[in-house]
This record gives C-alpha cells, sequence and structure tokens, in this order.
C-alpha cells in the first residue's frame, strides 16, 4: 500500500466523521425553541449570564479587576431588579421593599470590591457609586432612582478601569 493511500484513506474517515457529527449537532439545536411567557419566572431562578477569564490572585486590586467585580455586582442585581418590575413598568406593594433591599445589597457589595482597588481616584468614584445606590435604597420611591439614575450608573467608572 502506498503512503499516499495511507493518508488518504484516514482523512477521508475523518472528513465524513465530522460532516456527520456536525449534520446531528445542527439537527439536535435546530428543534432548542424556548418560549417564556412574561411573569412566569421569578428572579434569581436563571443564573446572570456572566463570564469573565480566570484571573490570578495578584491582580485582586488592580483598576481592571475592580472593575469586572463591579460591573458583575451591578449586571446581577439589574437581574434581580427586573424581576420586581412588572411588565407596565411599574413596582408595586412588596416589590419597592425588593428593590430597596436590591439596592442596599448591591451598595454593600460595591463598597467592599471597591475598597480592594489599588487607584485611590477608582476608590472615590467607587465609593460614590456605593452612596448613589444606598440612596436609591433609602428613597422614597426607589422606582424613581431605577428608572432615573440607575441606567447610567455603571458609566461613572468607564474612565478608571485600565
Amino acid at each position: 500500500m502506498s503512503q499516499r493511500r495511507r493518508t488518504a484513506v484516514p482523512t477521508a474517515m475523518i472528513a465524513a466523521l465530522t460532516a456527520t457529527l456536525t449534520a446531528a449537532a445542527t439537527m439536535s439545536l435546530s428543534a432548542c425553541e424556548f418560549d417564556v411567557a412574561p411573569g412566569s419566572i421569578s428572579p434569581g431562578s436563571i443564573p446572570v449570564p456572566f463570564s469573565v477569564a480566570p484571573v490570578p490572585s495578584a491582580s485582586v486590586g488592580q483598576p481592571a479587576y475592580v472593575c469586572t467585580a463591579i460591573y458583575k455586582i451591578l449586571t446581577d442585581g439589574a437581574v434581580r431588579l427586573a424581576g420586581h418590575i412588572s411588565s407596565d413598568g411599574s413596582a408595586t406593594g412588596g416589590d419597592q421593599d425588593e428593590l430597596r433591599d436590591t439596592f442596599a445589597a448591591m451598595a454593600a457589595d460595591i463598597e467592599k470590591a471597591g475598597a480592594t482597588s489599588t487607584d485611590p481616584a477608582q476608590r472615590e468614584k467607587i465609593m460614590a457609586l456605593a452612596t448613589s445606590l444606598d440612596q436609591g435604597a433609602k428613597a422614597a420611591d426607589p422606582q424613581a432612582y431605577l428608572s432615573g439614575e440607575f441606567p447610567t450608573i455603571g458609566q461613572e467608572l468607564d474612565g478608571t478601569c485600565t
């Protein structure tokens, strides 16, 4: 058997196997469709879509690491907050208390994460961000804070995340 034929046969078999597996995966994924009715999922029942590459422990406290931690806290909090807002955009009754509790928890987590920053200017902005969230937690109408200042609060850090 020639050398050419010895390499051609396994290559053809690998190509055929790859094509078969790709077709099978495509067929199995094409049937995946989810229909979720508004209000049918409770807050926290679905994990927040967030992915961060592992960071060595020596990076803890560095500005970019701290920003990643803060952005994760804000993302997790936003998902929790979304579960307490109805389809018309309002929160009533016990949900007002849930908004306050979420803002307070976010403020505490952000303050804790910000305290590790090695950059004094970044620490100052993070503490201002935590103070703002704390004010939202203490507000008579936390929904006003949610629809007012909260959507842009993370932008305060943008210049400090180098």
